[in-house]
């Protein structure tokens, strides 16, 4: 049994009660910043019995969690790695290795991140939340730091690319929930699957916004949420660095969000962007398929392992199992494990979850952190992105937009003006605001290195696998 399928929670009830949701919708739910503890079961209430839903109270409670308001400007990072052993280029070190080596550190980190393990071995740092970016930033990059001595003394290190392109796609856990997930993406292709094990991301997250008369143009929930799928495009072109060309001779810059994009279009695509967020958001939610349905019984208190298998559904959507469709009654803890597989390259989760950077080489991660929270969380900078990005938005056509960012990168030239307007702004933003000079020089680097030159990151895997070629050919 592997060490990281035994997770605490509490023991709940599976007595079927009817209940008002909005007890629930004051409650304290997810921060920027937040991860619950890998492998653990994520509930909202573990002490009270299961709650069942109805198609409204469910749209209800996905439209009221999904954006949770309140002032602006506190900031969380998750960072992925994927774990190599360069003496054992095609081994996936062991999560009960992983999480030995670094115990001596505790967790939560002396910064306040967290630790835990991904289904195929990747390592994930979740920042504790930050008053700021520069709070963030400072504690996150201590807490990686060690992270880092604590591997590199055992031979081991974090791979700075967003998709491991040596190792064959294996989970690493028997978690039923991970298994389900990966057997419900295997009906598909391995896509889905190489996504889960072998790639590896940075997710800013930030505050959803404010509403009422708190709210400014810039504040406001449904303006973030705009400004946010905006510069999404922009922002995984210009981080783009999981490169690959198929088969068929087709080019990725980012080829992480290719294969993810490829996957369940239900769960993945970016929902439409209409003046109503919280309707769109649950809209979306519900047209999504439903890709596991736990046991009634389930206990997380127990070793899930020795429970009993996970149903797969084939083509059921949560508005389907909502109205009977589905194998019993869905309650509130199967809509919120519903709504943590969906995966679009923004999430509302109580904040903004933005999900479509690559992991970045070194200490680059600084950086899409920076411009982000520049062009979200300050008025100029935000009224430059949406500036900078207007003729790139079509609505009717938008899924095309993402995916041209994911091949091209920065070679389309649209793209690069925009990125270069984006990044100016950010640049002007944090000067005005006197961001630490270690943060700025990384993204000045960047922008010289990259976004002047039209170029990602990718760009320079792809240099550097065509020279290895070079030299080997003519060896």
């Amino acid at each position: 049994m592997n060490a990281l399928a035994r997770h605490p929670a509490a023991g709940r009830s599976r007595r079927h009660t009817q209940h008002n949701l909005n007890d629930h919708f004051s409650q304290p739910q997810h921060h920027p910043g937040y991860h619950a503890p890998f492998f653990r079961e994520a509930a909202v209430n573990d002490t009270t019995p299961a709650i069942l839903l109805t198609e409204a109270t469910a749209s209800a409670y996905v439209a009221a969690s999904g954006f949770r308001v309140g002032p602006v400007g506190r900031v969380g990072v998750e960072l992925e790695y994927c774990v190599r052993d360069p003496r054992r280029p095609l081994h996936r070190p062991a999560p009960g290795r992983l999480l030995g080596l670094l115990a001596h550190l505790g967790n939560p980190l002396p910064g306040g991140s967290s630790v835990t393990i991904e289904p195929g071995g990747q390592l994930e740092l979740s920042s504790a939340v930050g008053a700021d970016m520069d709070a963030c930033v400072a504690a996150l990059a201590g807490d990686l730091a060690l992270v880092r001595a604590g591997l590199a003394e055992h031979g081991l290190f974090l791979e700075g690319t967003g998709l491991d392109m040596v190792r064959r796609p294996r989970l690493v856990t028997d978690h039923p929930r991970y298994v389900a997930l990966a057997e419900y993406h295997d009906r598909a292709g391995t896509r889905g699957r190489t996504v889960m094990t072998n790639s590896a991301s940075i997710q800013v997250c930030l505050d959803s916004g404010t509403e009422g008369a708190e709210a400014d143009e810039w504040s406001h929930f449904a303006r973030r949420w705009w400004l946010a799928d905006a510069i999404g495009p922009v922002l995984m072109a210009a981080f783009a660095n999981s490169p690959h060309v198929t088969r068929a001779g087709r080019r990725w810059a980012s080829y992480r969000q290719a294969l993810r994009f490829g996957t369940d279009a239900s769960r993945t695509r970016a929902p439409r962007r209409t003046a109503d967020p919280r309707t769109a958001w649950a809209r979306y939610a519900l047209a999504a398929k439903v890709a596991m349905v736990a046991p009634d019984d389930f206990d997380a208190t127990t070793d899930p392992a020795a429970g009993e298998r996970w149903l797969v559904p084939s083509g059921l959507t949560m508005r389907d199992w909502l109205r009977g469709h589905g194998p019993r009654p869905v309650t509130l803890t199967d809509l919120e494990r519903h709504l943590g597989t969906l995966v679009p390259p923004v999430r509302p989760r109580g904040y903004l979850e933005l999900r479509m950077i690559d992991q970045q080489a070194g200490d680059d991660w600084v950086v899409p952190v920076a411009v982000v929270t520049s062009l979200l969380d300050d008025p100029e900078g935000a009224q430059a992105a949406a500036d900078a990005t207007e003729h790139l938005r079509s609505p009717l056509r938008r899924h095309r937009d993402w995916l041209g960012a994911a091949r091209d990168g920065l070679a389309d030239p649209a793209l690069a003006a925009a990125a270069l307007a984006c990044f100016t702004a950010a640049q002007s933003v944090l000067a005005r605001r006197e961001a630490p000079l270690a943060v700025r020089d990384a993204v000045a680097q960047f922008v010289d290195r990259y976004v002047l030159r039209g170029r990602c990151p990718a760009d320079d895997a792809r240099h550097d696998r065509d020279r290895r070629v070079r030299v080997v050919s003519t060896g």
